[in-house]
This record gives C-alpha cells, structure tokens and sequence, in this order.
C-alpha cells in the first residue's frame, strides 16, 4: 500500500510530455506563457492516438473543432480576455449529456439521434462560456446504467492502472481519461455512484454535489429524481473550479433549486482545523471491507486528526433502507425506457435490459415507500449534521473488480455511494492511496445539503497533505515511454 506523504506543490506529469497533470497547473501554465491551449490540446490529442484504443476511453473525438476551440482561447487570452481558471482547459463529457461537437448516443442503438440535435446541454453552455475546450465523447455504459456489453458496436473501457480491470461505471470513459491525461476534466452523472465509483477506481476525483445545484436539462435521463452532473478532475481543486461554472439555478430543469452558489476555490484555505469530522464506523464490519482499504481509511482519518480536525465516531443512519431506495431509480428509467423496451428489446444490451426492466417488478406500493424512506433519510441526515460538518466513508469496499468476472449484482454490493443519491447529500470521491495490487481506492467525504464549500475545502485540506491524487499509472507511463 502506499504512504502518505507531505505534498508542496503539484508537479508535471512524470511521462516527460509536459502535459500538467491538473487543471490548475496548467491554468498557471496558460497565464506564464510556458504553454498555450493549442499545445495543451495536442499534448492530450497525442496522448489519446497511444492509449485510446486499449483504454477505450472515446466513443467520438473532435480533435479538429478542440484545435480551433484551444486557438481562440489563445486568442482571447493573448489580448487580455481572461474567462477564469478554465479558460483554454480541454474536458472530455460523457456521451449522455449532448453538446454541439458531437452526436449524443448514450452509447446505445436505441437513443433518436434528435435528442442530441437540440444543442448544448446548459451546463455545456456554461462551460463554453468560461472558455473550455470540448475534445470528445466518452464512454459510458448503455443508458448510465447495467455492464459494458461485447456484444454491442461500442468500446469497453477499462482501468488505467489495470486493463484487465474495470475503470468503473457508468461514467467510465470520463474517469479513465482523466486518469492517463486524454482531458484534464470532464463530466460525469451519478445516479447511484457513476461519478464517485470510477474516480475511486481511477485515482482521480470526482464530485456529486447537492441533487438540484447543477441544471441537468440536455442530460438523458436515468433516474429523474436522482441523477446528478458532476465534474471529475484529478484534484479538488479542479472540481471547485468546474462547479463553480456549472452551479445555478435554470428554469429549464424543475428539480433545479434557487440557492446562492457559494465561492468555493476562495473557500480552499488548506485548514480544516476544528473541523467536526464524523467517521462512519461501522464500514470496518461490513463484509466485503478488503483488509487494504480498512487500511488507508485509517490512514486518511489520521491525516485529518494531524490537520487539527476533531474526529467523532458515528453510524450513518438508515444505510440498508437508504441503499435499498435507489434501486427504485430503475422505476423511473422504466417510465423513461417502456415504449423503446417494447418494441425495440434486442437493440438493448442484455445487462441494460436487465436492470431496467426488472422495475416491471416493482409495485407502485414499493415505489412509494422508497420515497417515504428517502424523507426519513433526510430528515436523520439533518440530525447527524447537527452533530458533526463531514462524513467519511470509503467510497467502495474494494479495489477495482476484473472485467472477465463483472456483474451488475457483484459491482452494486461493492460500492457504498448509493446511500448519498438517496438523500442528495453532496458527497466527494478522492484517491487515499493503493492497494496491494496497485489498484486505487477513494475516500468519500459528504455533508450537508449546498455545504459543497465544506465538502470541498475537507477534500483539498487532505490532497494539499497527501500525493494521492497526483499518483500516475505504471501502464500509463510505460506506454508514453515506449
């Protein structure tokens, strides 16, 4: 397993291609004039011509309209036009959320290309206007949900750090891009753990904010009152930065919540001292807790007790029924899906097919109680946030699982981020270390509803102690050396 270790600065990438490794440091690289958008964008464009095939990162690339992005962003920044921290960035964005570069397929052979012909997401749009550089489409599973299916016309994504192993799902291509440098950040969607669960197998960090903080309109639906957008960069840092563009309130989505976006890069002081930080304690039991991940979650509470963080002992309340509650997110991707799955069964992956249509056993009575469990889940999340600002868990119970042995039923008892959809607490994925196979693990630190101030600064305080976050794949980098 690896050490933590005292962290000063973020260094460029170890590959010796000059490409940073964050989006800060190459935002600070823009600004000195040691590398332009055009250079960066190549960087990740050569990066992708040697790894996309075995990583299965992209499912559409827009190299040329990424080219003419990156050049206007020089452009403006040459004559003093500064957009903010992601001005000339490349992102790479999930290919269910649409934008104008690129078709939108939800990596399936049922989706009507019209959904996709109506123009860029709102948060596409917001993140257009704060001068990014959209590089490509990436892979998901079919419709955010089920296994990567071999027998579709689509690739399989795989773990940087293990092509044999998953990368995580559904926001897979997002996580394994940012994770062997394709894109410095992207976009993801969590409905269960999608954003979380690759960026803990990944190494990187990915944010599931406040349900409702972020306008999901352009963004196919999966489980309508629980879907989330989020950002996954390698850092939280770079999360703050991509969410402080995409929070806000818009009329187009009705679960999009009018509350004040908060500045969260200015909230990223480095301390967390006195910070009440609850420890969920009872994951040490759970059975399927790998002995190395207990390891590094007791190693990453004592980094947070060394940063003057008072640590309390907790139990999350409600976990079974919480967790159990989100599988009535497929009731609502029925409602989506009922006509296509009718008449179009055999377009559908078998493991799409599976997890959707298994909701036909659900009854409108299931339904119901898993939403009167979900306002009990609210009403005791903000009871133990009286008592405590974050929550700490491992984001799953183990290490990334192999691809020839993956199932639907086998991941979801491996992940412990569902409880969080549930409530739409905002919760954060960030590396805390390696097992003893290589593979990363994530910390997950939630808190209150629109506290993603508290989330973020906890998240940064622990990376700006720990090089986690900065760890770069062995595959990876022999690759770029070859």
């Amino acid at each position: 397993m690896s050490t933590t270790t005292a962290v000063t600065a973020e260094p460029f990438s170890l590959a010796g291609d000059g490409l940073p490794l964050t989006i800060s440091m190459a935002a600070e690289a823009l600004r000195s004039g040691s590398l332009t958008s055009v250079e960066l964008v190549q960087k990740t464009i050569a990066r992708a011509d040697r790894l996309d095939t075995a990583l299965g990162t992209y499912l559409a690339r827009t190299d040329q309209t990424a080219l003419e992005a990156a050049a206007r962003a020089d452009a403006e920044l040459a004559a003093g036009h500064d957009r903010g921290p992601l001005h000339g960035i490349p992102l790479g964005i999930k290919d269910i959320i649409a934008t104008d570069e690129a078709p939108t397929t939800a990596q399936s052979l049922i989706l009507d290309p019209a959904f996709g012909e109506k123009g860029d997401a709102v948060v596409i749009r917001r993140l257009k206007a704060a001068g990014v550089v959209i590089t490509g489409k990436t892979t998901t599973m079919e419709y955010a949900t089920g296994c990567p299916d071999p027998d579709k016309p689509f690739p399989i994504p795989r773990n940087p750090f293990n092509l044999d192993a998953w990368p995580g799902g559904s926001s897979s291509g997002t996580g394994s891009g940012v994770a062997a440098g394709l894109f410095l950040g992207g976009l993801g969607t969590d409905t269960g753990g999608s954003v979380r669960m690759p960026a803990a197998w990944c190494g990187i960090s990915g944010l599931k904010q406040t349900f409702g903080r972020v306008p999901k309109s352009g963004c196919v639906p999966l489980g309508f009152s629980y879907d989330h957008i989020g950002p996954m960069t390698r850092s939280a840092r770079d999360c703050a930065a991509m969410l402080q563009v995409m929070a806000g309130h818009d009329e187009s989505d009705a679960c999009s919540v009018d509350v004040p976006v908060d500045d969260y890069l200015g909230a990223l002081t480095g301390s967390v001292e006195g910070l009440r930080v609850g420890v969920d304690v009872s994951v040490f039991d759970h059975p399927g807790l790998d002995p190395d991940t207990a390891a590094l979650l007791r190693s990453a509470v004592d980094v947070f007790t060394a940063l003057g963080a008072t640590v309390v002992e907790t139990v999350l309340p409600w976990q079974e029924e919480l967790t159990t509650a989100v599988l009535a997110s497929s009731a609502e991707a029925l409602a989506y899906h009922r006509g296509d799955l009718r008449t179009r069964w055999e377009d559908y992956g078998a493991s799409t097919r599976m997890a959707i249509g298994r909701a036909a056993l659900t009854t409108a009575a299931d339904f119901v109680q898993a939403q009167r469990v979900r306002r009990v889940g609210v009403k005791a999340m903000a009871e133990l946030f009286s008592t405590v600002d974050v929550v700490l868990t491992p984001t799953c119970y183990t290490d990334a699982p192999d691809l020839a042995t993956l199932d639907w039923a086998t991941m979801f008892r491996m992940i412990n981020t569902p409880y969080w959809n549930a409530v739409g607490n905002p919760a954060i994925s960030v590396p805390m270390g390696l097992t003893g196979k290589g593979l990363p693990v994530g910390l997950q630190i939630a808190g209150r509803p629109f506290d993603e101030t508290t989330v973020l600064r906890a998240a940064d305080a622990f990376q700006q102690r720990t090089g986690h976050h900065l760890q770069e794949s062995p595959v990876v980098l022999k690759e770029l050396s070859a």
